[in-house]
């Protein structure tokens, strides 16, 4: 035998499972409860949210614009044309797994010699490693694995660009954000729990993640394009910048059952308005920016967030909220799509903050008293007393206007069948 044939075989790196990188053919499977910390950004905060007690209150005013961050190191390659079909992504048994079912990664370190007895857990741990083996094997996202087209818009953190990958032709959005601009402003452990939670809903009415990864700079989300953009837009070019009554409904109706989805995932989106709604190819909504988003399976929360023309009299008044606060929300944009302006609206915070705490709104004279009696019942100040989501999509004045839209495109197992 040569020496040549005697030299010993280089051994290969092996990128741990941990690394936030996605495996291009399965998304990371995690359970949204844990809270490890990711490589690919620096002093991940533990825990699972700021409290009032430990941090400034965090409240955007409509009036306040996003900080514009240009992006330089992005290439505009090539020109993007039209979208193929998608291909599902789903784990590696095929299925897709609720929050609550998903497996642990299988380690290496699992597999030993053992006697007789524990063949049966030997095979098992050599199957997971070898699974785990292929895995590693597959070839990772990266930024040369797109066209970049057009931006599609700017926020604090970065921007979002078309995109489209190359071996599939899949169109795309790809949200691109700097860690350079997210650990200045602290907000690492946000950015993993939207990430946590968006990447393993699935319905219709829910912007897809599809995947992520990231480089010495930036990280990417890749997520679901919307076509026909954000929801904010399209209400302000409509005449008196307001929505008809039948469109309307139809918007509450599919937002009222993405949410009901969500809570049944104890997800609780605490930041529904205009702006974090997009429209889609055939017009439906898309909720978006899960930034705010948290997974509370039992607890109730006491973080000071959202938007302030949103924000409900439990987070106002500092008291414990739970997934009613998305009531409150919903009940807000019903009037601002109806109305053309968020009902507290008012010339300084203060006032704001006042008539959020006591309720204190009227409504326009072209109003129908369906649309009212629905406002009323999702803008009650004790949180107990707001109507339940399965009721808001049986409501008359939503039965009226959109139950036939919500049966004919909504695939939710909660849907229930709603007649006059």
């Amino acid at each position: 035998m040569s020496n040549k044939e005697n030299k010993p075989q280089p051994k290969v790196a092996k990128v741990p499972c941990s690394k936030l990188i996605l495996n291009r053919h399965q998304p990371l499977v995690k359970s949204v409860k844990q809270t490890t910390k990711p490589a690919c950004i620096k002093s991940v905060t533990q825990g699972t949210t700021h409290t009032l007690h430990t941090q400034k209150p965090i409240v955007r005013s409509r009036d306040n614009q996003d900080t514009k961050v240009t992006i330089e190191n992005v290439p505009c390659m090539t020109k993007v044309t039209q979208a193929s079909k998608p291909v599902e992504v789903t784990c590696t048994n095929g299925k897709n797994l609720p929050l609550k079912e998903v497996p642990a990664a299988a380690s290496h370190s699992n597999v030993k010699s053992v006697s007789q007895k524990t063949v049966g857990v030997t095979e098992n741990n050599a199957c997971a490693k070898n699974e785990s083996q292929k895995q590693n094997d597959r070839k990772k996202w990266t930024l040369a694995d797109f066209d970049i087209g057009r931006a599609l818009g700017k926020g604090k953190f970065g921007n979002v660009y078309l995109a489209r990958e190359k071996s599939s032709k899949f169109i795309v959005a790809l949200k691109v954000l700097f860690k350079s601009q997210i650990q200045k402003a602290n907000v690492e452990h946000q950015l993993k729990r939207e990430i946590e939670i968006q990447s393993h809903l699935r319905h219709p009415y829910i912007l897809r993640m599809y995947g992520y990864f990231h480089d010495d700079s930036r990280v990417y989300m890749i997520l679901e394009f919307a076509p026909k953009g954000e929801l904010f837009k399209e209400l302000q070019i409509q005449p008196n910048k307001r929505f008809t009554e039948e469109r309307t409904a139809k918007y509450i109706a599919q937002i009222a059952d993405a949410l009901r989805y969500c809570h049944s995932k104890k997800v609780i989106h605490r930041d529904i308005k205009p702006e974090n709604l997009l429209l889609g190819l055939n017009g439906e909504i898309k909720i978006a920016d899960f930034g705010w988003s948290v997974h509370s399976p039992s607890s109730r929360r006491d973080t000071l967030c959202g938007t302030l023309d949103y924000l409900p009299p439990e987070m106002v008044q500092g008291q414990l909220h739970d997934e009613k606060v998305d009531l409150w929300s919903l009940g807000v944009l019903c009037y601002e799509c109806l109305v053309g302006k968020p009902p507290f609206e008012a010339a300084t915070y203060e006032e704001t903050y006042r008539r959020i705490g006591r309720a204190e709104y009227s409504f326009p004279s072209h109003v129908s008293e369906g649309a009212k009696d629905l406002i009323r019942r999702l803008l009650v100040t004790n949180s107990l007393l707001r109507l339940p989501l399965k009721d808001v999509l049986s409501h008359g004045w939503i039965v009226s206007s959109a139950v036939s839209s919500i049966e004919n495109k909504s695939s939710s197992e909660h849907t229930q069948k709603s007649t006059v």
